[in-house]
């Protein structure tokens, strides 16, 4: 499975880049014969996967991609229904999967400015207005990669990369639902459970919201092989902080908080999505699932705040996770919007409309 981004990541390519594709190649073999075939292997995997993560930490750029690399990668075994057997089960695997999971999430507990967490109020209606506020004031919630670039100066190829990128939140949102209501109960069941059908076009095959996602993809001519080898580090962590949170019963509240500050900010971007794509003149077709989005998701953040957060918020252990989750979004989104519009403005010289 090779990426195009590798050779953009460069550094220490022959450890990292090797196990990343000696792993990969397990994928598609049964738990049971990759358990046997290379349980004696386990100590190097371990010890390289290990190197992996620390030279991740240490601020290695290519270590980085290559760590959430293959963790997307792993995460493809839980989040496909396969044609051929996979190594989804592998005792082995399942090994090198916690040590990525658990540096994917210790780097995002650094990045909390210390004492945040335990400045959370202990009512659950002031910890959400508290919550809130603190988002608020983040850089991620109008960034200028959508507020000024996206808005003004993002042309064709650009919403093309913009849709790739989003892909791996945006166009499984119903599969996150799916797996993080398991085991809930009362409001916050029944909330999800309303989301999730309206994901599922509230019964009308033509207006679930994967399938109006793809549809974008028919406007960019976007393929399936197109897909990961234009991720960067930060769009492939972005989703598999998703898949991490949604697929742990233990990770609940963090899940929570997530993916409630996920449809909170996705209205106010995706309005400027809508005009850039009417600016251009792109085909309507394209847009409906955007346009859907401002509404419903803007009902839909109203609804999990009220039923899903302050039912959840009852305890001391669910509010610190709720906040670490929203604060691991936020974080995480203002990193990725910092390197998108990097990218895109470094790419070519650009005017803004109506400027000069």
């Amino acid at each position: 499975m090779p990426s195009n981004n590798t050779a953009l990541y460069a550094s220490r390519p022959s450890g990292h880049a090797e196990i990343v594709d000696e792993i990969s190649s397990w994928l598609t073999v049964s738990a049971e014969e990759i358990d046997v075939r290379h349980q004696r292997d386990r100590g190097r995997v371990v010890a390289a996967v290990t190197d992996l993560n620390e030279a991740a930490a240490a601020g290695d750029a290519g270590a980085h991609y290559h760590q959430q690399l293959l963790l997307s990668r792993i995460y493809q075994t839980v989040m496909r229904i396969p044609e051929r057997p996979t190594a989804e089960g592998s005792v082995v695997l399942h090994e090198v999967t916690r040590l990525l999971e658990s540096a994917t999430t210790a780097a995002e507990d650094l990045r909390i400015e210390p004492g945040t967490l335990e400045e959370a109020p202990g009512d659950p209606r002031q910890f959400m207005s508290w919550l809130k506020g603190l988002v608020r004031t983040h850089r991620a919630y109008k960034h200028p990669y959508y507020t000024e670039f996206i808005n003004r100066e993002a042309e064709r190829e650009d919403l093309r990369t913009y849709v790739i990128q989003e892909s791996l939140v945006d166009g499984r949102f119903d599969d996150f639902l799916a797996m993080m209501q398991v085991g809930t109960a009362g409001a916050s069941k029944m909330e999800i459970a309303n989301n999730y059908w309206d994901e599922m076009g509230n019964g009308d095959p033509d207006e679930v919201h994967t399938h109006l996602f793809n549809k974008i993809y028919e406007v960019f001519d976007v393929r399936e092989e197109d897909l990961e080898g234009a991720m960067t580090a930060t769009d492939l962590l972005s989703g598999n902080l998703a898949v991490l949170l949604c697929r742990y019963r233990h990770l609940y509240p963090e899940a929570v908080g997530f993916l409630g500050m996920t449809e909170w900010l996705a209205p106010d971007r995706f309005r400027n999505v809508v005009r850039a794509w009417e600016r251009l003149g792109l085909p309507e077709v394209g847009i409906t699932y955007h346009k859907l989005h401002i509404t419903i998701d803007s009902q839909h953040a109203a609804g999990w705040f009220h039923n899903v957060v302050i039912p959840t918020a009852d305890s001391p252990y669910m509010r610190r996770g709720i906040a670490r989750g929203a604060l691991w979004r936020v974080n995480s989104s203002a990193r990725h919007l910092d390197e998108r519009l990097s990218r895109a403005r470094s790419s070519a010289e650009r005017t803004p409309v109506g400027a000069g």
